[in-house]
């Protein structure tokens, strides 16, 4: 039988086991099961060799019962709406299980910015918000950068929706530069954050990071700030790590700043001097103790689960595990930390974005760290507890802790 890998049929179905334990309420489980509300739209670009070019938009509002919803834009080629509507049904647990005010949402753009030139994707950037204007803002909606966006989209957009609003609100929108409210750490908070988890279960597990070794499958913002955390903050050897391209290796650790320096020269991690190259397969089964999937969903599947020789798994991605892999993993022993857990440092400081943007008082980068890591540590511990209370998997138990307080606000304010 063929896998589903389906991003949205994987968030529908880890969502199906989890009401199953929570022996959640029918009417409940089919509210919960589908997105509140979603946008599709086309915004015509004018190109620089004259002609217009019209790209497919989506925004989708998950789930807004705790509080206006959060999440990123994408602009990706192979984008598509099943995948918008699962990374905003995963951004609702995440924000629920970090317990931060906030919902969820995800937004995408069909298109190659790598084939675009600045100005361009500027005016992408502009039509993007002139299409949603109405339904975001800081008390509605607040995108954020996502895969091939960054701060300077953001600053278009955020410009563009103050022009169309006539007011400022540098809430509107989170990773924004510095210099227009973005916070302080926000850079590598998701990885920095992904870093605090890994420290939790490998003192669960025993194992001591200093030296532990790590393979990094994705080198974007995520996956270069893991390797260089891993690397100042632990102490770990980061034997391997990958792009789109293609990954390296070192048997005696990778140095963060050899790495970067030749992405920067070529624009390609392969051929660093000193590295054997290895490919996408090999990356992902070397023999390490940490695996870090920091790329795009479903690259641990049914067929490549039994190779996976890490002791942990630590989901940087967005559902980079299919339901069938994560049967195989945990049979096996390896110690799952899941993406709406692991990857959850990015919107919780962009949550302190928005709090510093509404009282106008910014924060150092100390600050911002230390309280990041209480938050996730204090999400860490509480799906660690649901899952042996429950006797469940991470995955599970996350989803347990995030569903339960979703469905509690949505009980409360009388929509079911």
């Amino acid at each position: 039988m063929t896998e589903n890998l389906n991003p949205f049929a994987i968030a529908q179905a880890q969502l199906d086991e989890a009401a199953a334990v929570l022996q959640l309420d029918p009417d409940m489980h089919a509210f919960l099961r589908q997105p509140m509300r979603e946008f599709h739209f086309t915004i015509p670009v004018k190109m620089n060799d004259g002609h217009t070019e019209i790209f497919q938009g989506f925004r989708v509002q998950y789930n807004d019962a705790r509080g206006p919803a959060k999440g990123g834009i994408r602009f990706h080629p192979k984008e598509t709406i099943d995948t918008v509507r699962a990374l905003a049904a995963w951004m609702t647990w995440k924000t629920a299980v970090s317990d931060i005010p906030l919902g969820g949402g995800k937004g995408g753009v069909i298109c190659n910015p790598r084939e675009m030139q600045p100005d361009e994707l500027e005016r992408l950037s502009r039509g993007f918000m002139r299409a949603i204007s109405r339904y975001v803002g800081l008390t509605k909606d607040s995108p954020a950068p996502d895969v091939y966006t960054n701060p300077q989209i953001m600053a278009w957009m955020l410009d563009e929706y103050e022009v169309l609003t006539g007011h400022h609100e540098p809430g509107a929108i989170t990773g924004k530069p510095l210099q227009l409210g973005g916070s302080a750490g926000r850079g590598p908070a998701t990885a920095m954050g992904g870093m605090f988890t890994i420290r939790e279960a490998a003192k669960l597990r025993g194992m001591t990071l200093e030296g532990a070794t790590c393979a990094i499958q994705g080198y974007g913002n995520v996956g270069g700030f893991a390797h260089r955390l891993a690397h100042d903050l632990f102490g770990m050897k980061v034997v391997a790590v990958s792009d789109e391209y293609g990954g390296i290796y070192s048997a005696n650790g990778l140095n963060p700043n050899d790495v970067v320096k030749h992405l920067q020269q070529t624009g390609k991690v392969i051929g660093c001097p000193g590295t054997d190259n290895i490919n996408n397969k090999e990356l992902l089964e070397l023999d390490v103790d940490i695996l870090i999937p920091a790329a795009i969903e479903n690259q641990l599947t049914g067929q490549n689960a039994n190779q996976i020789k890490a002791k942990i798994v630590a989901e940087l991605a967005n559902g980079p595990t299919t339901p069938e892999a994560d049967n195989i993993l945990n049979d096996k022993g390896i110690y799952i930390i899941p993406d709406f857990l692991c990857n959850a440092g990015g919107v919780i400081v962009s949550y302190f974005e928005m709090v510093q943007n509404a009282y106008q008082f910014y924060w150092d980068e100390p600050m911002v760290n230390d309280r990041l890591d209480k938050k996730i540590t204090t999400a860490f511990l509480a799906v660690h507890e649901m899952a042996q209370a429950k006797k469940v998997d991470n995955r599970v138990a996350a989803y347990l802790v995030a569903v339960n307080r979703v469905a509690e606000a949505v009980r409360l304010r009388g929509w079911v």
